[in-house]
């Protein structure tokens, strides 16, 4: 790590203090004096649940205590202020949502273990028109870091591509040996692009399932517990292939032109991908059963589409064939494979140990889920949400277009994210997005999208995502060069993708 990272990573630990204390005293007290404020039109419950809010809110953005902790001391205050039953404030823990989560960690977790995750981006980085250029293996690395975060973790997807990048980039550093230069990767703009590219496209895989991150399905479990209504796999892929493939575009165009090669070939990387390739070896009984898992679950996860497409979307096959295989049955029914098929019977060894899908459950982020839920939930129930979002209608001038809503929350998911956790920013903001629309008499729909979107959009700062983290450790990123192309790609991607994508492309598709 050279001077200016370490020089960068002290003072993020000394703000990191200084916040974490702020938020632990300072929590309490706003939500005390909060709750000895009068406000009109408030009941007792919903009062006690605003105070409640307010410190569950400050300590998920200043982290005193970690943001899971904090999601579980707001679903228990409620019951020890008597706001809900304890059987109300806990029920979302078993939100369908939650096990369509654990079901996509426990496959994402066998294809790391097997391989696979690998395997699919050392072939897509062998394939001949990749070869030897730069601006191709640029091109490459974005797309299998892009494709496979849509389906693992975007932080595993990172991890995975980092030691990729960092060989493809000694490759050239012995190229230029070769022809006596020597270059410092520390100030070579290809590598700060190379970099850059892998973070970037890892969080921009994301949207293109429901399952790739977070911020995904908690908007999709707060309109389904608010406003009861549906988005299947199928119908969110549809638009999540759409925003990928545009903030893909955005990021290359905008990271080529800035950090471009300065060669034409990287001679070496030929052969360097290649004999990662054979280092894998053959197609292993694990990597198939893992394969055959994963297939099972995403046909079950688009036939919905393809029944609605080809019988109508009130047909009685798609109703019957959506009441046995909802999302979250069909990501468990190929998470619950992987522990029966065997990869050698006569030892009783199968796919996946439970030892080994417990390391792989990021149970962290099913709390958090939970508890954001949890509370939005409460929100709704004790009148609250209705509250705050019929003063937001009036701050507004009473009637807010849908255009500008969207715009405003996109923005507001986008600079939380930027700050705190994008799963923390979307259960913030996610439930007044949606209770203002329905004040406004809009669809609530394009607002909750784009609050899903932008929060996946956090570009700006190390801090932002862990993709960013894992890369800017190389040191290869200077924090400004972040900070100025996340600016860039953070904004177009909102104003040219995000906003017209939920008020034309999503509204047509869920009307």
């Amino acid at each position: 790590m050279n001077k200016e990272a370490l020089a960068v990573k002290k003072a993020e630990q000394a703000f990191d203090r200084k916040r974490r204390t702020i938020g632990l005293y300072g929590g309490p007290l706003l939500a005390v004096l909060t709750f000895v404020t009068p406000f009109s039109g408030l009941t007792v419950e919903a009062h006690k649940l605003l105070a409640i809010m307010v410190l569950v809110a400050i300590w998920w953005i200043t982290e005193p205590v970690p943001i899971p902790v904090t999601s579980l001391i707001g679903p228990t205050l409620a019951v020890v202020t008597g706001v809900v039953k304890v059987s109300v404030a806990f029920a979302a823990f078993a939100n369908p949502m939650i096990f369509l989560f654990m079901g996509g960690f426990i496959l994402a977790t066998a294809m790391m273990k097997h391989g696979l995750d690998k395997r699919f981006a050392y072939w897509l980085l062998s394939r001949k028109w990749v070869g030897s250029s730069p601006k191709r293996i640029f091109l490459a690395v974005g797309l299998a870091a892009a494709l496979c975060s849509g389906w693992v973790s975007n932080t595993a997807t990172a991890a995975m591509m980092f030691p990729i990048c960092l060989g493809l980039l000694t490759s050239i550093k012995e190229m230029f040996a070769a022809n006596g230069r020597e270059i410092d990767l520390h100030e070579y703009k290809y590598a700060t692009g190379l970099m850059l590219m892998t973070a970037y496209s890892c969080s921009i895989g994301g949207v293109l399932t429901p399952i790739g991150t977070p911020p995904n399905l908690i908007m999709l479990g707060f309109l389904g517990t608010m406003c009861d209504i549906h988005i299947s796999f199928f119908q969110w892929m549809t638009w999540g292939f759409i925003a990928m493939a545009l903030y893909f575009v955005i990021a290359y165009l905008v990271l080529s032109h800035m950090f471009p090669a300065d060669v034409a070939r990287i001679e070496g990387a030929e052969r360097f991908i290649q004999q990662k390739l054979a280092e894998l070896g053959g197609w292993s009984r694990a990597q198939k059963n893992t394969l055959l898992c994963f297939i099972v679950s995403v046909v079950l996860w688009i036939t919905p589409g393809f029944l609605s497409i080809a019988l109508g979307s009130t047909a009685p096959e798609l109703r019957m064939y959506n009441l046995l295989f909802p999302e979250a049955i069909a990501a468990m029914a190929g998470a619950l494979l992987l522990f029966l098929l065997p990869v050698n019977f006569s030892r009783r060894q199968f796919t996946l140990r439970w030892e080994e899908a417990v390391h792989g459950i990021e149970w962290g982020t099913l709390i958090l889920f939970g508890g954001g839920l949890a509370m939005g939930g409460m929100m709704y129930k004790t009148g609250l949400s209705n509250w705050i979002g019929d003063r937001i209608v009036l701050a507004t001038g009473g009637e807010p277009s849908q255009l500008v809503m969207v715009a405003v929350f996109s923005v507001m998911a986008l600079l939380l994210s930027e700050l705190t956790s994008h799963t923390a920013a979307t259960n913030m903001i996610g439930p007044l997005a949606i209770t203002v629309a329905i004040s406004s008499g809009l669809s609530p729909i394009p607002v909750a999208v784009a609050i899903a979107l932008s929060a996946s959009l956090g570009f700006m700062l190390p801090v932002s995502t862990p993709p960013n983290a894992i890369v800017y450790a190389s040191g290869y990123i200077p924090i400004t060069k972040m900070i100025h192309t996340g600016v860039y790609i953070d904004f177009i991607g909102i104003a040219c993708v995000t906003i017209p994508l939920v008020l034309y492309f999503v509204s047509w598709v869920v009307q």
